[in-house]
């Protein structure tokens, strides 16, 4: 089957290379460089602590990946297995822990519920006095994007995968209903302008909905700019310590090294939603002083001496649900498209997802039936909590 991917980042990749495993002739088309767009500036973490079965069982499909990375791939992606940390404060933030501990440990993941004193025992700077409760889970971690990317695009060259960069797709050709080609200009164009193929895959990210509308489908994606500071904290940093959120406001963090923090967290009352083609990459000052703040709140590392080092910023493509869409949305047109922050993690799950709708017909490493964009439409939308 000849597929064009559109989209270089690492959703795309690995939909790439699985494909490519078997037996597909695959060119990927990526307007820019690799990973240029959200993938290159991710936090990298991978967690299986989510609020719906769909986002656990996308986790659990892609942690053998992760876990066995350099082995698979040649390439180590520094994947520090050293936990997520979820605190409640308030009761009722804390019932729902529960619930989603028991929902996890029944999808498979050995999720815990914690007391205060017990989550200070895996975050020695977590206030136990400012906390309710907390989960943790051992396999949850976090690793670098850019390595991870380099990975795949190495292991979907070597399986046969054209890659080509500044290569953008200008029109997805449709005929008689069915994707069969892409129209690009660029670097990596051919003299006539077109690829054709027997299948296309939307792994644009923060461009999906305007793939979709060159393909006649309409989708609810849009970019929402987050934000991140890595902090030198008034008390060193473990790094050991897990990736820790508190769910009241999302503020979060993990450990850099020398005992540095990446500190992030979502504060706005209306989300941020600039163009994909022009924003800003860089990081708010009043922004970093309140997420430097809000982290002080519930973990004393971070007090009046904590100095800002750098930050960034770059784009989630986010659905009204927060859930990705997954499916072959016409014929021969596949998205893999609004991870809402969570592409990275799932990749791996979603890339042998993308390969069985288009050689199999259907999914079989994760039941996707939930991700359908139909959803929207029919008032069917999942809920999960917008966090790290």
């Amino acid at each position: 089957m000849r597929t064009v991917v559109v989209g270089g980042g690492i959703v795309g990749l690995s939909s790439a290379y699985a494909l490519a495993e078997r037996g597909a002739d695959v060119t990927v088309c990526e307007k820019g460089r690799l990973g240029d767009g959200s993938t290159s500036r991710a936090l990298g973490g991978i967690r299986a602590q989510f609020s719906t079965a769909v986002n656990v069982d996308l986790t659990l499909a892609s942690l053998p990946v992760w876990e066995s990375f350099e082995e698979r791939f040649g390439v180590d992606i520094a994947f520090r297995q050293t936990g997520y940390l979820m605190l409640a404060r308030t009761e009722e933030t804390a019932a729902g822990l529960e619930r989603q501990v028991e929902m996890q440990r029944e999808q498979g993941a050995g999720t815990e519920l914690l007391t205060p004193e017990e989550a200070a025992k895996h975050c020695v700077g977590v206030d136990p006095d400012a906390i309710t409760a907390a989960t943790f889970n051992a396999r949850d971690g976090f690793a670098d994007p850019y390595l991870a990317l380099q990975g795949f695009a190495d292991a979907a060259r070597e399986a046969g995968v054209n890659i080509r960069t500044n290569t953008a797709v200008t029109d997805v050709q449709v005929d008689d209903g069915r994707a069969v080609g892409v129209a690009v200009e660029g670097d990596g164009a051919p003299r006539n302008g077109i690829i054709d193929a027997d299948a296309v895959v939307n792994a644009t990210g923060p461009w999906a909905a305007r793939i979709a509308e060159l393909a006649g489908v309409n989708v609810p994606v849009g970019p929402q700019r987050r934000q991140a500071v890595v902090v030198d904290p008034e008390r060193s940093v473990p790094e050991s310590d897990p990736l820790t959120i508190d769910l009241e406001t999302g503020s979060h963090f993990r450990p850099e090294r020398d005992g540095a923090a990446v500190v992030g967290g979502y504060f706005a009352d209306k989300p941020e939603t600039p163009s994909p083609d022009d924003y800003s990459d860089t990081h708010d000052l009043p922004w970093a002083a309140q997420a430097v703040e809000r982290a002080g709140i519930y973990c004393d590392y971070f007090g009046d001496g904590t100095r800002i080092k750098r930050g960034w910023a770059g784009l989630y493509a986010v659905t009204p649900d927060h859930h990705p869409i997954i499916e072959e949305s016409r014929p021969g047109f596949v998205q893999a498209i609004g991870f809402s922050g969570h592409g990275f993690q799932h990749a791996p799950a979603t890339g042998q997802v993308v390969a069985e709708l288009l050689l199999d017909g259907e999914a079989s490493t994760v039941d996707i039936d939930a991700l359908g964009s139909d959803r929207f439409e029919e008032g069917e939308l999942l809920q999960e909590r917008n966090v790290a």
